[in-house]
């Protein structure tokens, strides 16, 4: 005779919003990837909100125990939105993404515009111009311009390479002056 389990006796649903069960939470986010404090919160708060709906917890509670786990962790060094922003930077602007686009990523998280503007000034430690090292990157990456592979479709494929980097965030004169080189080896030996 074989034994079923019995999943009724185990609770579903969210888990109860306790000090300890949050801040498990939060360190456990934090051991797998690095974040900055708002994005952190938004998280913890989710938590607070499901907890509230399904086992009563007061939500004000809720949200002094999280910004108590998170000034706790800011203070132990677990959580630095600088440190988080530069390193996201550093990231992207080795995927070929321009300022403007990590700008926008950085806040999204809810990165503060110092902080923002601190990460992308570091990326001049990358790069004597980083603008044109992402684009050259990102054509690296994605096969534009001078880097297809057919070199006799790259007039062809001009305007929709130019529109590739343009949804990147790049200007069109950094666009043209990487999708219009004649070498890969030019492009390389400007960045």
């Amino acid at each position: 005779m074989t034994r079923q389990s019995d999943t009724s006796e185990r609770p579903t649903g969210p888990r109860k919003a306790t000090a300890r069960h949050l801040e498990n939470a939060a360190l456990y986010y934090l051991a797998r990837r690095e974040a900055p404090r708002a994005h952190l919160r938004r998280l913890l708060m989710r938590r607070v909100e499901r907890s509230a709906k399904v086992h009563g917890t007061d939500p004000e509670e809720g949200e002094a125990q999280v910004d108590r786990i998170l000034a706790r962790l800011e203070g132990d060094g677990f959580l630095d939105d600088a440190r988080y922003a530069a390193g996201r930077a550093r990231g992207l602007f080795r995927r070929g993404a321009s300022k403007a686009k990590i700008a926008a990523k950085l806040k999204e998280k809810g990165v503060g515009e110092e902080t923002v503007a601190g990460a992308l000034d570091d990326l001049h430690a990358e790069a004597e111009d980083p603008e044109f090292a992402a684009a050259v990157a990102l054509a690296r990456r994605r096969g534009l311009g001078p880097y297809r592979s057919d070199p006799e479709s790259r007039a062809d494929n001009r305007r929709r390479d130019l529109a590739v980097m343009g949804r990147n965030g790049f200007a069109y004169p950094v666009a043209r002056r990487v999708i219009d080189a004649e070498e890969p080896d030019s492009l390389e030996d400007e960045t």
